[in-house]
């Protein structure tokens, strides 16, 4: 038995390893980073437990109550022209938090339940022929850098951003008012000064792949067939499937489009219209649901639910034989190219011979 045989167990139980623990990271992650608030309750001995304590200290509530009780006011913004309470920011407010947060909590809902109904109908997507030790580069080492570097802030973001949409709802009742308030300073200063970061990130990311991401006849197929998964005999891809392909374009219009309207909410300093933060919040929060909805399926092929995937972005090569299942153009390209590289080296070496 070859060495590689030997050690195939070994790398096999490692990358399962690999997988298991990026999920409990992602899992800690999500449900640990709210609860810090916690952390401000019992440090602090001013921190009150009770919400609705909260709410009667707070000093912007005095406020606007005196406000609606029709007391007269001043304001220096000139866009609402003297007018304390502006009728688009209650339409506003009515809207990201009925229809949008309803809808957008539904489709994440849904996407997790999809999921989850299909990996325990159909289960992963094994390689069928078993792997062969042989192994071709996939993603180069700068490469993954950048995949990884566009989805660590991608997941931070999306918490403190979930976290800020919906903590008046779920996190409150939980955390208490005030730990809540001290997690929320910190889920928007995060949010806040990662956003610009991620916003190079995936300027580099689109230009980077844009090449690679161009829809083709092949990924037309491709998606007919549903990758294969659905019936419809075996689906034909490059190196990028379109399934990839499709990904990739929900990150140069919408991803794009999330990155844009987050910029106008970071820098409210550059004198935009109040109408324009409001639009610009309602498309960073709508396209930003999908985003999220979408990311729990591209998360999920990439680790467990096709063997052999994960591999790709974590040590940049692929097994042999799950290039050639899923990717067989690229597989017989990239063999074409490694044969004829092998030539000319022979080639060469008897032209030099004595």
């Amino acid at each position: 038995m070859s060495n590689v045989e030997m050690n195939q167990p070994g790398r096999m139980a490692r990358r399962k390893k690999a997988m298991a623990w990026s999920f409990v990271l992602m899992l800690l992650a999500i449900f640990i980073l709210p609860m810090s608030g916690y952390l401000y309750q019992g440090l602090s001995a001013t921190a009150q437990a009770d919400g609705a304590t909260w709410q009667n200290q707070n000093p912007r509530a005095n406020f606007w109550r005196s406000v609606r009780e029709g007391n007269e006011g001043y304001t220096a913004n000139k866009d609402v022209n003297g007018v304390l309470i502006q009728s688009a920011g209650q339409n506003w407010r009515q809207l990201r938090n009925g229809p949008i947060a309803t809808l957008g909590a539904l489709g994440m809902l849904l996407s997790i339940s999809a999921l989850l109904w299909f990996h325990f109908r159909k289960g992963a997507v094994k390689i069928e022929a078993g792997r062969t030790g042989q192994s071709i580069e996939r993603w180069s080492k700068n490469e993954r850098i950048m995949h990884w570097t566009v989805a660590s802030l991608f997941i931070i973001l999306g918490i403190t951003g979930l976290s800020l949409f919906y903590g008046r709802a779920v996190l409150i009742p939980l955390l208490g008012g005030d730990g809540f308030a001290a997690y929320a300073d910190f889920a928007k200063l995060l949010h806040n000064y990662l956003g610009p970061l991620f916003v190079i990130a995936i300027v580099v990311l689109v230009f980077t792949w844009f090449r690679n991401n161009i829809i083709t006849a092949v990924d037309k197929e491709w998606l007919r067939k549903g990758g294969g998964l659905f019936g419809g005999g075996h689906a034909s891809a490059g190196k990028l499937n379109g399934g990839e392909k499709l990904w990739f374009w929900l990150i140069a219009t919408a991803g794009i489009a999330v990155c844009i309207s987050g910029l106008v909410l970071d820098f409210p300093n550059l004198d935009w219209s109040r109408n324009t933060m409001q639009n610009a919040n309602i498309v960073h929060s709508i396209l930003a649901l999908i985003w999220i909805a979408a990311a729990f399926g591209h998360i999920y092929i990439g680790t467990a639910g096709t063997e052999g995937s994960l591999e790709a972005m974590t040590t940049g090569k692929v097994d042999s034989e799950w290039a050639k299942q899923h990717h067989d153009l690229w597989y017989e390209e990239v063999k074409g190219s490694a044969g004829a590289a092998t030539k000319n080296t022979a080639s060469g070496d008897a032209q030099t011979s004595p």
